[in-house]
């Protein structure tokens, strides 16, 4: 169950940083106010010196399959009503205690999107954390120019302190919305974002509940991207990428055009679904000032693409109006 996978949080943490099954690289936070909102980029200098470790052959290359690390390995989850099972990893590499993350049991593509049974155990591990008195959010980095770093579809957890949110959702949620049930955009952000809502009560809700709310906010969301990526001409085909990040209270789809933003001197920062969420991480003191210089909204506009939301939604009123006008007037006050 959820609950279990974060009870054992921080025993498992503890015992796989004293066995040296997991590396804890100590950062200093940095804010830095771009577009209204303050970011924050993350300095880890010890990230230069990361340990490579060859991995065993039985483990072909891929740190998600069996057989495990037993330190790094926290447990099993399995979802009853689709019999989909999961396995719930810390992160060998972390900058903030008690990072982890699920991957599926079976191998399945990173470039695939995410499942109605992904979401819900993803939500229901959220809302386990925040009854234990833990705050996180999940992010999943799809495809290639996402920022993923392995093959095996997996989506991380990421530890805040109780009391805060990440600094793009406090941009979320200070968003007045007239159709809370509708997606929306962050018109401050230069870069095109697709965001919905959740309700209020849905960690009250059964697992067909859930399902159906997720999976519909979900493929709102998609359908958005994949339209916003249509609308870019020079992008490569059958190449979609996208970052995914998730609280409480909102989903968060991001469609990606590069991996990478080239920093001046030759310095290039890899971006992934923690860059939209509003934390970044460089490896230097050069580094950091680099990007401060350059804006954190320029670097993320440079790796995302042109928001068409204005357009979309022009489409999806004229389509409504469309199916207005093509309906019997006796049936109009049913649509």
């Amino acid at each position: 169950m959820a609950s279990e996978i974060i009870a054992r949080l921080p025993e498992k943490y503890e015992a796989a940083l004293k066995s040296q099954d997991l590396y804890f690289f100590t950062s200093t936070l940095h804010k830095h106010a771009d577009l209204n909102v303050e970011f924050e980029i993350r300095l880890c200098p010890a990230l230069q010196k990361k340990p490579i470790t060859p991995e065993p052959v039985h483990l072909n290359h891929d740190p998600f399959s069996p057989p495990y690390i037993p330190n790094l390995h926290i447990g099993d989850l399995r979802v009853d009503e689709t019999n989909e099972e999961y396995v719930a990893l810390l992160n060998k590499y972390s900058v903030v205690p008690q990072h982890f993350l699920i991957a599926t049991k079976d191998f399945q593509s990173q470039t695939s999107p995410l499942t109605p049974s992904d979401l819900v155990v993803i939500y229901r591990l959220l809302v386990a954390a925040r009854r234990a008195g833990k705050n996180f959010f999940a992010f999943y980095n799809c495809g290639e120019y996402s920022g993923a770093s392995q093959p095996h579809k997996h989506v991380q957890f990421f530890p805040l302190d109780i009391d805060s949110v990440a600094p793009i959702e406090q941009l979320a949620k200070r968003t007045s919305l007239e159709t809370p049930e509708k997606p929306f955009t962050l018109n401050p952000l230069p870069y095109a974002n697709h965001v919905r809502r959740l309700p209020s009560d849905m960690s009250f809700y059964d697992y067909d509940q859930l399902e159906a709310t997720l999976s519909q906010a979900f493929l709102q969301l998609l359908d958005l991207t994949v339209s916003t990526i249509r609308h870019d001409t020079t992008y490569p085909a059958r190449k979609l990428s996208y970052n995914a990040w998730i609280t409480l209270e909102h989903l968060h789809l991001i469609p990606r055009r590069f991996e990478e933003y080239p920093l001046r001197q030759g310095e290039k920062i890899s971006i992934n679904s923690l860059g939209f969420a509003g934390t970044l991480l460089v490896k230097s003191e050069s580094q950091l000032e680099l990007v401060k210089n350059e804006g954190i909204g320029k670097i993320l506009r440079g790796v995302g693409l042109e928001s068409v939301h204005e357009e979309q939604v022009q489409g999806t009123a004229a389509e409504a109006m469309d199916e207005v006008s093509s309906t019997p007037a006796n049936s109009i006050s049913q649509l």
